[in-house]
């Protein structure tokens, strides 16, 4: 079992319009990412111009996770100011292996993009991709388009395709449909937006086969509330 959770962190401004580095390790280790999970993966964790600054802590935040930080090499990031690519940040099990880190850059009015990390945890090879989806339709396909043909020149494995997808459609709409994507990407599609009282399922976990998504719980607490617009969303995945 993979367990992992995706949240957009709003760039680490809270709801009260305060970026609070420290506040978001605490919510963090309290309410979203206890002993244990496999994988956190943030959207909205840089700075949303340039040079796309980090705005996390991160010494703090893998203290407060166990997890660590996979972007330490400077070509795994957007720049040398950067946490991440385009505010998507993966941290992992301090046992997984990664094997490689890829940057794919994703076609939109807005810079986007999505990180895909390999890697082997507990003798189990797969593949991690992060990402933040554009909030036009047409752009989500052609984004998707993109992150289906980059997997495709890849050698096969299994899939977990997690973020802030921006996909209100329960049933996924076009943009994660196998006829974009190449994919046949599954998983549950449960409300985390907005935070004070989620009616759209725009984060979601999704798995190629033959990993499957166990259970996806939407995370609350009166942290979270506060640190961002979005709830966090935790899955355990079967491989």
């Amino acid at each position: 079992m993979f367990s992992c959770v995706s949240w957009n962190i709003h760039r680490g401004r809270g709801n009260d319009g305060v970026v609070d580095p420290a506040r978001t390790a605490r919510v963090l280790a309290a309410e979203v990412c206890p002993p244990g999970q496999d994988a956190l993966i943030l959207q909205e964790a840089d700075e949303e111009v340039p040079p796309h600054r980090g705005v996390l802590d991160l010494a703090e935040v893998e203290a407060a996770t166990g997890l660590s930080h996979v972007h330490g090499d400077a070509a795994h990031r957007w720049g040398d100011g950067s946490h991440g690519f385009l505010g998507t940040i993966v941290f992992l099990h301090p046992d997984a292996r990664v094997e490689d880190i890829a940057l794919v850059d994703l076609p939109g009015r807005c810079h986007r993009g999505a990180v895909v990390v390999d890697l082997t945890l507990r003798g189990r090879a797969l593949r991690l991709v992060g990402t933040h989806l554009s909030l036009a339709q047409a752009l989500r396909a052609a984004q998707m388009r993109t992150i289906g043909q980059h997997l495709f020149r890849r050698t096969a494995r299994p899939t977990i395709l997690c973020g802030d997808l921006n996909e209100w459609r329960p049933w996924g709409g076009l943009a994660l449909s196998r006829r974009i994507t190449g994919l046949p990407l599954a998983g549950p599609a449960p409300a985390t937006f907005p935070v004070g009282r989620p009616v759209l399922p725009l984060d979601r976990v999704l798995v190629t086969p033959p990993a499957r998504v166990v259970s996806a719980r939407v995370l609350d607490g009166p942290g979270i509330r506060m640190a961002s617009d979005h709830r966090p969303l935790a899955a355990q995945v079967a491989l």
